[in-house]
């Protein structure tokens, strides 16, 4: 292995090669007179990509940049609105930390351009510092994400598992990391991860660090070897489909969750308090002719719940608590989490036993 020539030939690819992407500009040597990389563009998207795909995002970015087209228009946004808009992404904890920092980053007149200062920001980690700080920035950064770490295991043939692997990947990614275009030869990383070194079948043959891959020939797809996972615990719970004949027409009772905790902050419909650490209660939340529609099931980070959907119809000034009446046909603007949205669905559409 040569690590001094891994950068050249990486860029090269790059070059040739990289991904287009709505929150990208093309690499530095294609872009001559074009505009630097937009900060709040770069910082957006890499909010948005932690633990979420490529694909998933690209809708999300796109709604996102013509709703809020810089920092300032996202700072003076309600973050009832951008959970509400954040809804089906997941770990929700992203988007009330990505209203926080646009209101610093406004208030302080622009991005900081340090991974030092991006650290400051809320929501903003160490690898994400690092990516904000080489892309828009054009610092020299090691900017390691789960497709720069699969590359570097193998290019190193690093065998001890994760995670306790990624103190030497880190290493390792630190002394082929260049000087300059180090935001390129980071994108190109992910770019060469995402597309060439695949977890399963990587294309060697394809691959422009084929003659500098410690792992080649020796199972490179084994690498980086992951530790066994744990078991997620399954958790059970109640969700309440509470329906009324409103004014202009059906209406259904929606909660607004705790600011703090799981899926803090968002609409919801009323529940019986599972967590991630117990199961609901099983209470009704109230009296009357309550009929089962189903279950859904939906997997969290650290757990898995099951929760049983119960719907009732009652009359229009039944006292349910703090809540509001949501019209049924615009219940796509309410922003429901995504459990709760497979729960709202299947309250509509399945047939109803009564309890």
């Amino acid at each position: 292995m040569n690590p001094s020539q891994i950068p050249g030939n990486l860029l090269a690819w790059y070059d040739a090669h990289a991904r287009a992407l709505p929150w990208r500009t093309p690499p530095a040597r294609e872009r001559a007179g074009e505009p630097a990389p937009d900060p709040y563009r770069v910082w957006l998207s890499e909010i948005m990509l932690q633990q979420t795909t490529v694909a998933a995002v690209k809708p999300y970015f796109e709604t996102f940049t013509a709703r809020w087209p810089d920092v300032g228009a996202l700072a003076a946004a309600p973050e009832e609105d951008v959970l509400a808009a954040w809804a089906g992404l997941g770990y929700y904890s992203r988007a009330r930390n990505l209203v926080k920092a646009a209101r610093v980053v406004a208030g302080m007149g622009g991005f900081p351009d340090t991974e030092e200062g991006l650290r400051e920001l809320p929501g903003v980690g160490a690898y994400t510092a690092a990516a904000i700080a080489a892309i828009a920035f054009g610092r020299r950064a090691v900017v390691v994400d789960a497709n720069v770490e699969r590359v570097v295991s193998r290019l190193f043939r690093i065998e001890q598992p994760l995670p306790g692997a990624r103190k030497a990947i880190r290493e390792a990614a630190e002394q082929i990391t260049p000087d300059r275009r180090a935001g390129d030869f980071a994108q190109g990383m992910m770019d060469l991860g995402s597309r060439i070194c695949t977890p399963r079948s990587p294309r060697c043959d394809d691959c422009p660090l084929a003659g500098d891959c410690m792992a080649r020939g020796h199972a490179p797809e084994r690498l980086p070897v992951k530790a066994p996972k744990k078991a997620k615990p399954v958790r059970q719970g109640r969700a309440f489909w509470i329906e009324r004949e409103g004014p202009q027409g059906r209406q259904v009772w929606l909660v607004q969750r705790a600011p703090s905790g799981m899926l803090g902050g968002m609409r919801a419909l009323p529940d019986d308090g599972w967590s991630a650490r117990a199961d609901g209660s099983g209470e009704l939340s109230l009296e009357g002719a309550w009929a089962e529609t189903g279950t859904v099931r939906h997997t969290f980070t650290h757990f898995t719940i099951e929760l049983a959907v119960l719907r009732i119809e009652t009359a229009p000034d039944a006292p349910l608590g703090d809540g509001e009446w949501w019209p049924v046909s615009h219940l796509d603007e309410a922003g429901l989490p995504t459990v709760f949205a497979k729960a709202a669905r299947l309250a509509q559409t399945a047939p109803e036993r009564l309890l």
